[in-house]
């Protein structure tokens, strides 16, 4: 199809708006844990080590179901759209049980395990629904879903500085939105770009490792991952230590609208970012995004303890450039494996991705007690650097010619 009709599919538009609000609402239930522990800490006492498992008990449960979903080819051998549907109704359940229950618990562990699996279903499922779109515009696609990914993520923080909301009330919007998502995401038409395995095949899986290009994609991929979700994590309390040492007056309430900005504002870069990506190249793009991250974790590191006027530029510059290569990485698998077993490599893809962020998120304040901010944050600069040279090195292989329609 000539390229000035590629945006002329019908119902395109229309699905794809449908899929980023069921995208949106159904991962409401992954971020709820964050706003819960922001509202319930002001009323109550919780053990750090309840506050960490609220969280990664998702993760782990994230990581669980991308396992048994690579494993039996689900996103590739079911509609993905009633894949979805499942996933989403099984989480709102399991949230909307959480309000009924104590803040935490073991019971409640388990219920945010079982919401991470779905999560699965929701996640890389909603990407392989969009590359089904994709024609000359696969990196802006996957880029709106992660920039919708990337505002949720951010609203916690928001939560956090306005107070005054309960924490049963959280959980049960969370659950409704997850509910009417899977319910919505029916709606969603597929693209003419689907393609259906007809059966279980784990060399899709190893295809993620053994195919060279690929496996570059994926390297640079975690590369990106060890930094971004621990700059998530603890951005806020390193805006809060940093504000307190500069003598500002309620610095954690201020570090939590800063942080809610430079995560929030992470959106616009994903969304650019796949605009670029699509007309400069995936590796151009994926590169410099995250040269610019890593310059941006050592130098605000530095900056600890100065003017908040200086701080905070860097804060919001690095929260639009940690996630303006995000789903470049998903839409250079998708280009480069075959159509048939997109939704296991994507899976595979986030499945590694996310294990490495539970490694990242715990080592960063060993280093920051260890040695201070400066060792916490130069820490996660190794990830960008090194997921540049994967990048590189993928940009000099024949088969990059397929990124970005030849841009690479």
């Amino acid at each position: 199809m000539p390229s000035h009709q590629t945006a002329a599919l019908p119902g395109k538009m229309r699905s794809l708006f449908i899929l980023l609000l069921c995208e949106i609402g159904a991962m409401a239930v992954w971020f709820s844990s964050a706003a819960v522990v922001a509202t319930i800490k002001r009323t109550q006492a919780i053990p750090a080590l309840d506050q960490a498992l609220l969280t990664s008990s998702v993760q782990f449960g994230f990581v669980a179901g991308t396992v048994i979903s690579a494993l039996l080819s689900l996103a590739d051998r079911y509609d993905p759209r009633r894949l979805f549907m499942a996933s989403a109704l099984v989480a709102a359940a399991a949230t909307g049980l959480l309000a009924l229950m104590p803040p935490v618990g073991p019971a409640v562990f388990l219920l945010r395990f079982i919401t991470g699996m779905c999560m699965a279903g929701v996640y890389p499922v909603g990407m392989r629904l969009a590359v089904t779109w994709a024609q000359r515009d696969m990196g802006l696609l996957i880029g709106l879903l992660v920039g919708g990914l990337t505002f949720g993520s951010a609203s916690p923080h928001l939560l956090a500085a306005m107070g005054g909301i309960d924490w049963r009330a959280i959980y049960a919007t969370a659950a409704a939105c997850a509910a009417l998502s899977g319910v919505g995401i029916l709606l969603c038409g597929l693209g003419p770009n689907m393609a259906r395995s007809s059966r279980i095949d784990f060399n899709y899986m190893a295809q993620a490792w053994r195919h060279p290009a690929i496996r570059l994609a994926n390297l640079g991929y975690l590369g990106h991952m060890w930094e971004l979700y621990a700059m998530w994590a603890w951005l806020a309390a390193f805006l809060a230590a940093s504000f307190a040492a500069a003598g500002m007056a309620r610095a954690d309430h201020f570090a939590s609208l800063w942080t809610f900005a430079a995560v929030a504002i992470g959106a616009v870069g994903a969304g650019g970012g796949g605009w670029l990506a699509d007309r400069f190249g995936r590796t151009t793009l994926t590169i410099a995004a995250m040269a610019t991250s890593a310059c941006c974790a050592v130098l605000i590191a530095f900056l600890f303890g100065m003017t908040p006027w200086l701080v905070v530029p860097v804060a919001l510059a690095w929260g639009i450039s940690v996630i303006a290569d995000s789903a470049q990485f998903s839409a250079s698998v998708a280009e480069l494996g075959e159509a048939s077993m997109t939704g296991t490599l994507l899976t595979v893809q986030t499945c590694a991705g996310f294990l490495l962020t539970l490694a990242s998120i715990h080592l960063v304040p060993e280093a920051v007690a260890w040695a201070g901010w400066r060792a916490g944050f130069f820490l996660l600069a190794i990830g960008p650097a090194l997921g540049c040279i994967a990048m590189y090195r993928l940009r000099l292989r024949p088969e990059a010619v397929r990124l970005a329609n030849g841009k690479r």
